[in-house]
């Protein structure tokens, strides 16, 4: 294709997902190709998919619908699917969408960048190449690819393989680029984070990286997600009152309280354990705002298992939470399981957890009013400016409400006194 050819890329799924997308949209650009923020002004479009759970998959079906249908109107020419989807089910997709011009795998942009400019492009994001999607003052930084832990639940080792941890090095060097970019938020991700380094030859912990590059005091904010608590230290307790910018926010998916589900989920902590890990961080990092993700509708769950996990949510009061109804994924131990929850039941039970859920996060959010937070503003609209606090992950979490008699700018923090809170999301004035 000529230099001048326009493309979009669609990324859906997670925000490792997000990282792939941008390191394709970089090296496309560095091929010579225009971007379009829209599919409808794209002469290439390339759709990166999720496969996680069944709804994710449907997204992305038919988000390529979308794209055949811009194709056949004629402003079209290709239409590319890459990620997770193709890696588990290329040959399944290559023969329900004939109209799809290519078919890749993960880590598969210098392969598109290839055949599209025709150019031997070797790509690497932690070279100028890298093209962030995100808005400019944040940013996600994947620290390893790949998971080593067997969930009986989850196909992502299926997907991405086993974990492939970063050399510290090259975390810094990209930390450095994005700081360079205007970064002020740097977001740290991986399959699971709290593994990381245990793969490479001097078995490096996350606590060591973190101390590297918190000790350079890069960017205002630096928030961990993905932390698996079967793997996390008192070390890492200890960073966040060594170092400010460390958002006391901890994104530790559990899955389950009941013993005998996390047994058959394969997850390595018991619901005692589990719980001293949430008791310590609780006690060592003040303030801290704790984010969970679980799973209702397992195999065999009981109502006793459920009620233990209700008891649970209800004890450690999660400031944030989210909850995902079991997706029987194929090739995983738990397939083979009886999956004996009707779905219906399965709705009726996440339902149950989130109007928990809503209540204790209406009285986190109700302790703020009168306190002046520091925020992060984000966008603004018709009533104002949107923002976050340090308590909030963009896009999945809360947000603020800010009202200011003199112009604020995205992407910059202020002091904001807090005076209500409006559902779950605060409302307060740049005083």
């Amino acid at each position: 294709m000529n230099k001048r050819t326009t493309f979009s890329i669609t990324s859906l799924g997670c925000p490792k997902n997000t990282v792939d997308s941008e390191i394709l949209k970089g090296g496309l650009i560095n091929s010579g190709f225009i971007y379009a923020d829209n599919p409808e002004r794209a002469e290439v479009i390339i759709i990166n998919t999720c496969g996680f759970i069944e709804l994710a998959r449907e997204e992305s079906i038919d988000t390529i619908l979308d794209a055949i249908m811009l194709k056949k109107k004629g402003n079209v020419k290709k239409v590319l699917v890459i990620g997770c989807m193709p890696q588990r089910y290329g040959e399944e997709l290559r023969k329900e969408f004939p109209e799809v011009d290519g078919i890749y795998g993960v880590e598969s942009q210098g392969a598109i960048v290839r055949e599209l400019s025709g150019k031997n492009v070797k790509l690497c994001c932690v070279e100028e190449i890298r093209s962030i999607m995100t808005p400019e003052h944040y940013a996600y930084l994947r620290i390893a690819e790949g998971c080593d832990n067997t969930c009986s639940f989850c196909s992502i080792p299926f997907m991405r393989g086993k974990q492939k941890s970063r050399l510290i090095k090259s975390i810094i060097e990209e930390s450095v680029y994005l700081h360079n970019k205007g970064v002020k938020e740097l977001i740290l991700i991986a399959q699971d984070l709290t593994r990381y380094g245990t793969d490479l030859p001097d078995k490096i912990t996350l606590a060591d990286m973190l101390e590297e590059l918190l000790s350079l005091n890069l960017f205002h904010w630096v928030r961990i997600m993905y932390s698996n608590p079967d793997f996390w230290t008192t070390k890492l307790n200890d960073l966040f009152g060594k170092y400010p910018n460390l958002c006391p926010y901890i994104d530790i998916p559990i899955q389950h309280a009941s013993d005998r589900i996390l047994e058959l989920m394969n997850r390595g902590r018991s619901c005692e354990e589990i719980r001293h890990i949430l008791k310590s961080i609780r006690s060592d990092v003040p303030n801290v705002a704790l984010r969970t993700s679980l799973i209702v509708g397992f195999p065999s769950e009981t109502e006793d298992d459920f009620n233990e996990l209700l008891d649970f949510v209800e004890e450690v009061k999660f400031e944030r939470l989210g909850v995902f109804t079991y997706s029987e994924e194929e090739g995983t131990s738990a397939e083979k399981l009886e999956n004996n929850v009707p779905e219906k039941e399965k709705e009726q039970r996440k339902d149950i957890v989130m109007a928990i859920q809503y209540d204790i996060s209406g009285e986190f959010a109700m302790s703020k009013v009168g306190e002046q937070l520091e925020i992060l503003v984000e966008s603004k609209d018709d009533s104002g400016y949107i923002g976050r606090t340090v308590w909030d992950a963009p896009e999945i979490d809360c947000f603020v409400r800010v009202h200011s008699e003199e112009a604020l700018e995205v992407g910059e923090f202020y002091k904001v006194k807090i005076d209500s809170v409006e559902g779950l999301d605060l409302v307060g004035k740049v005083r």
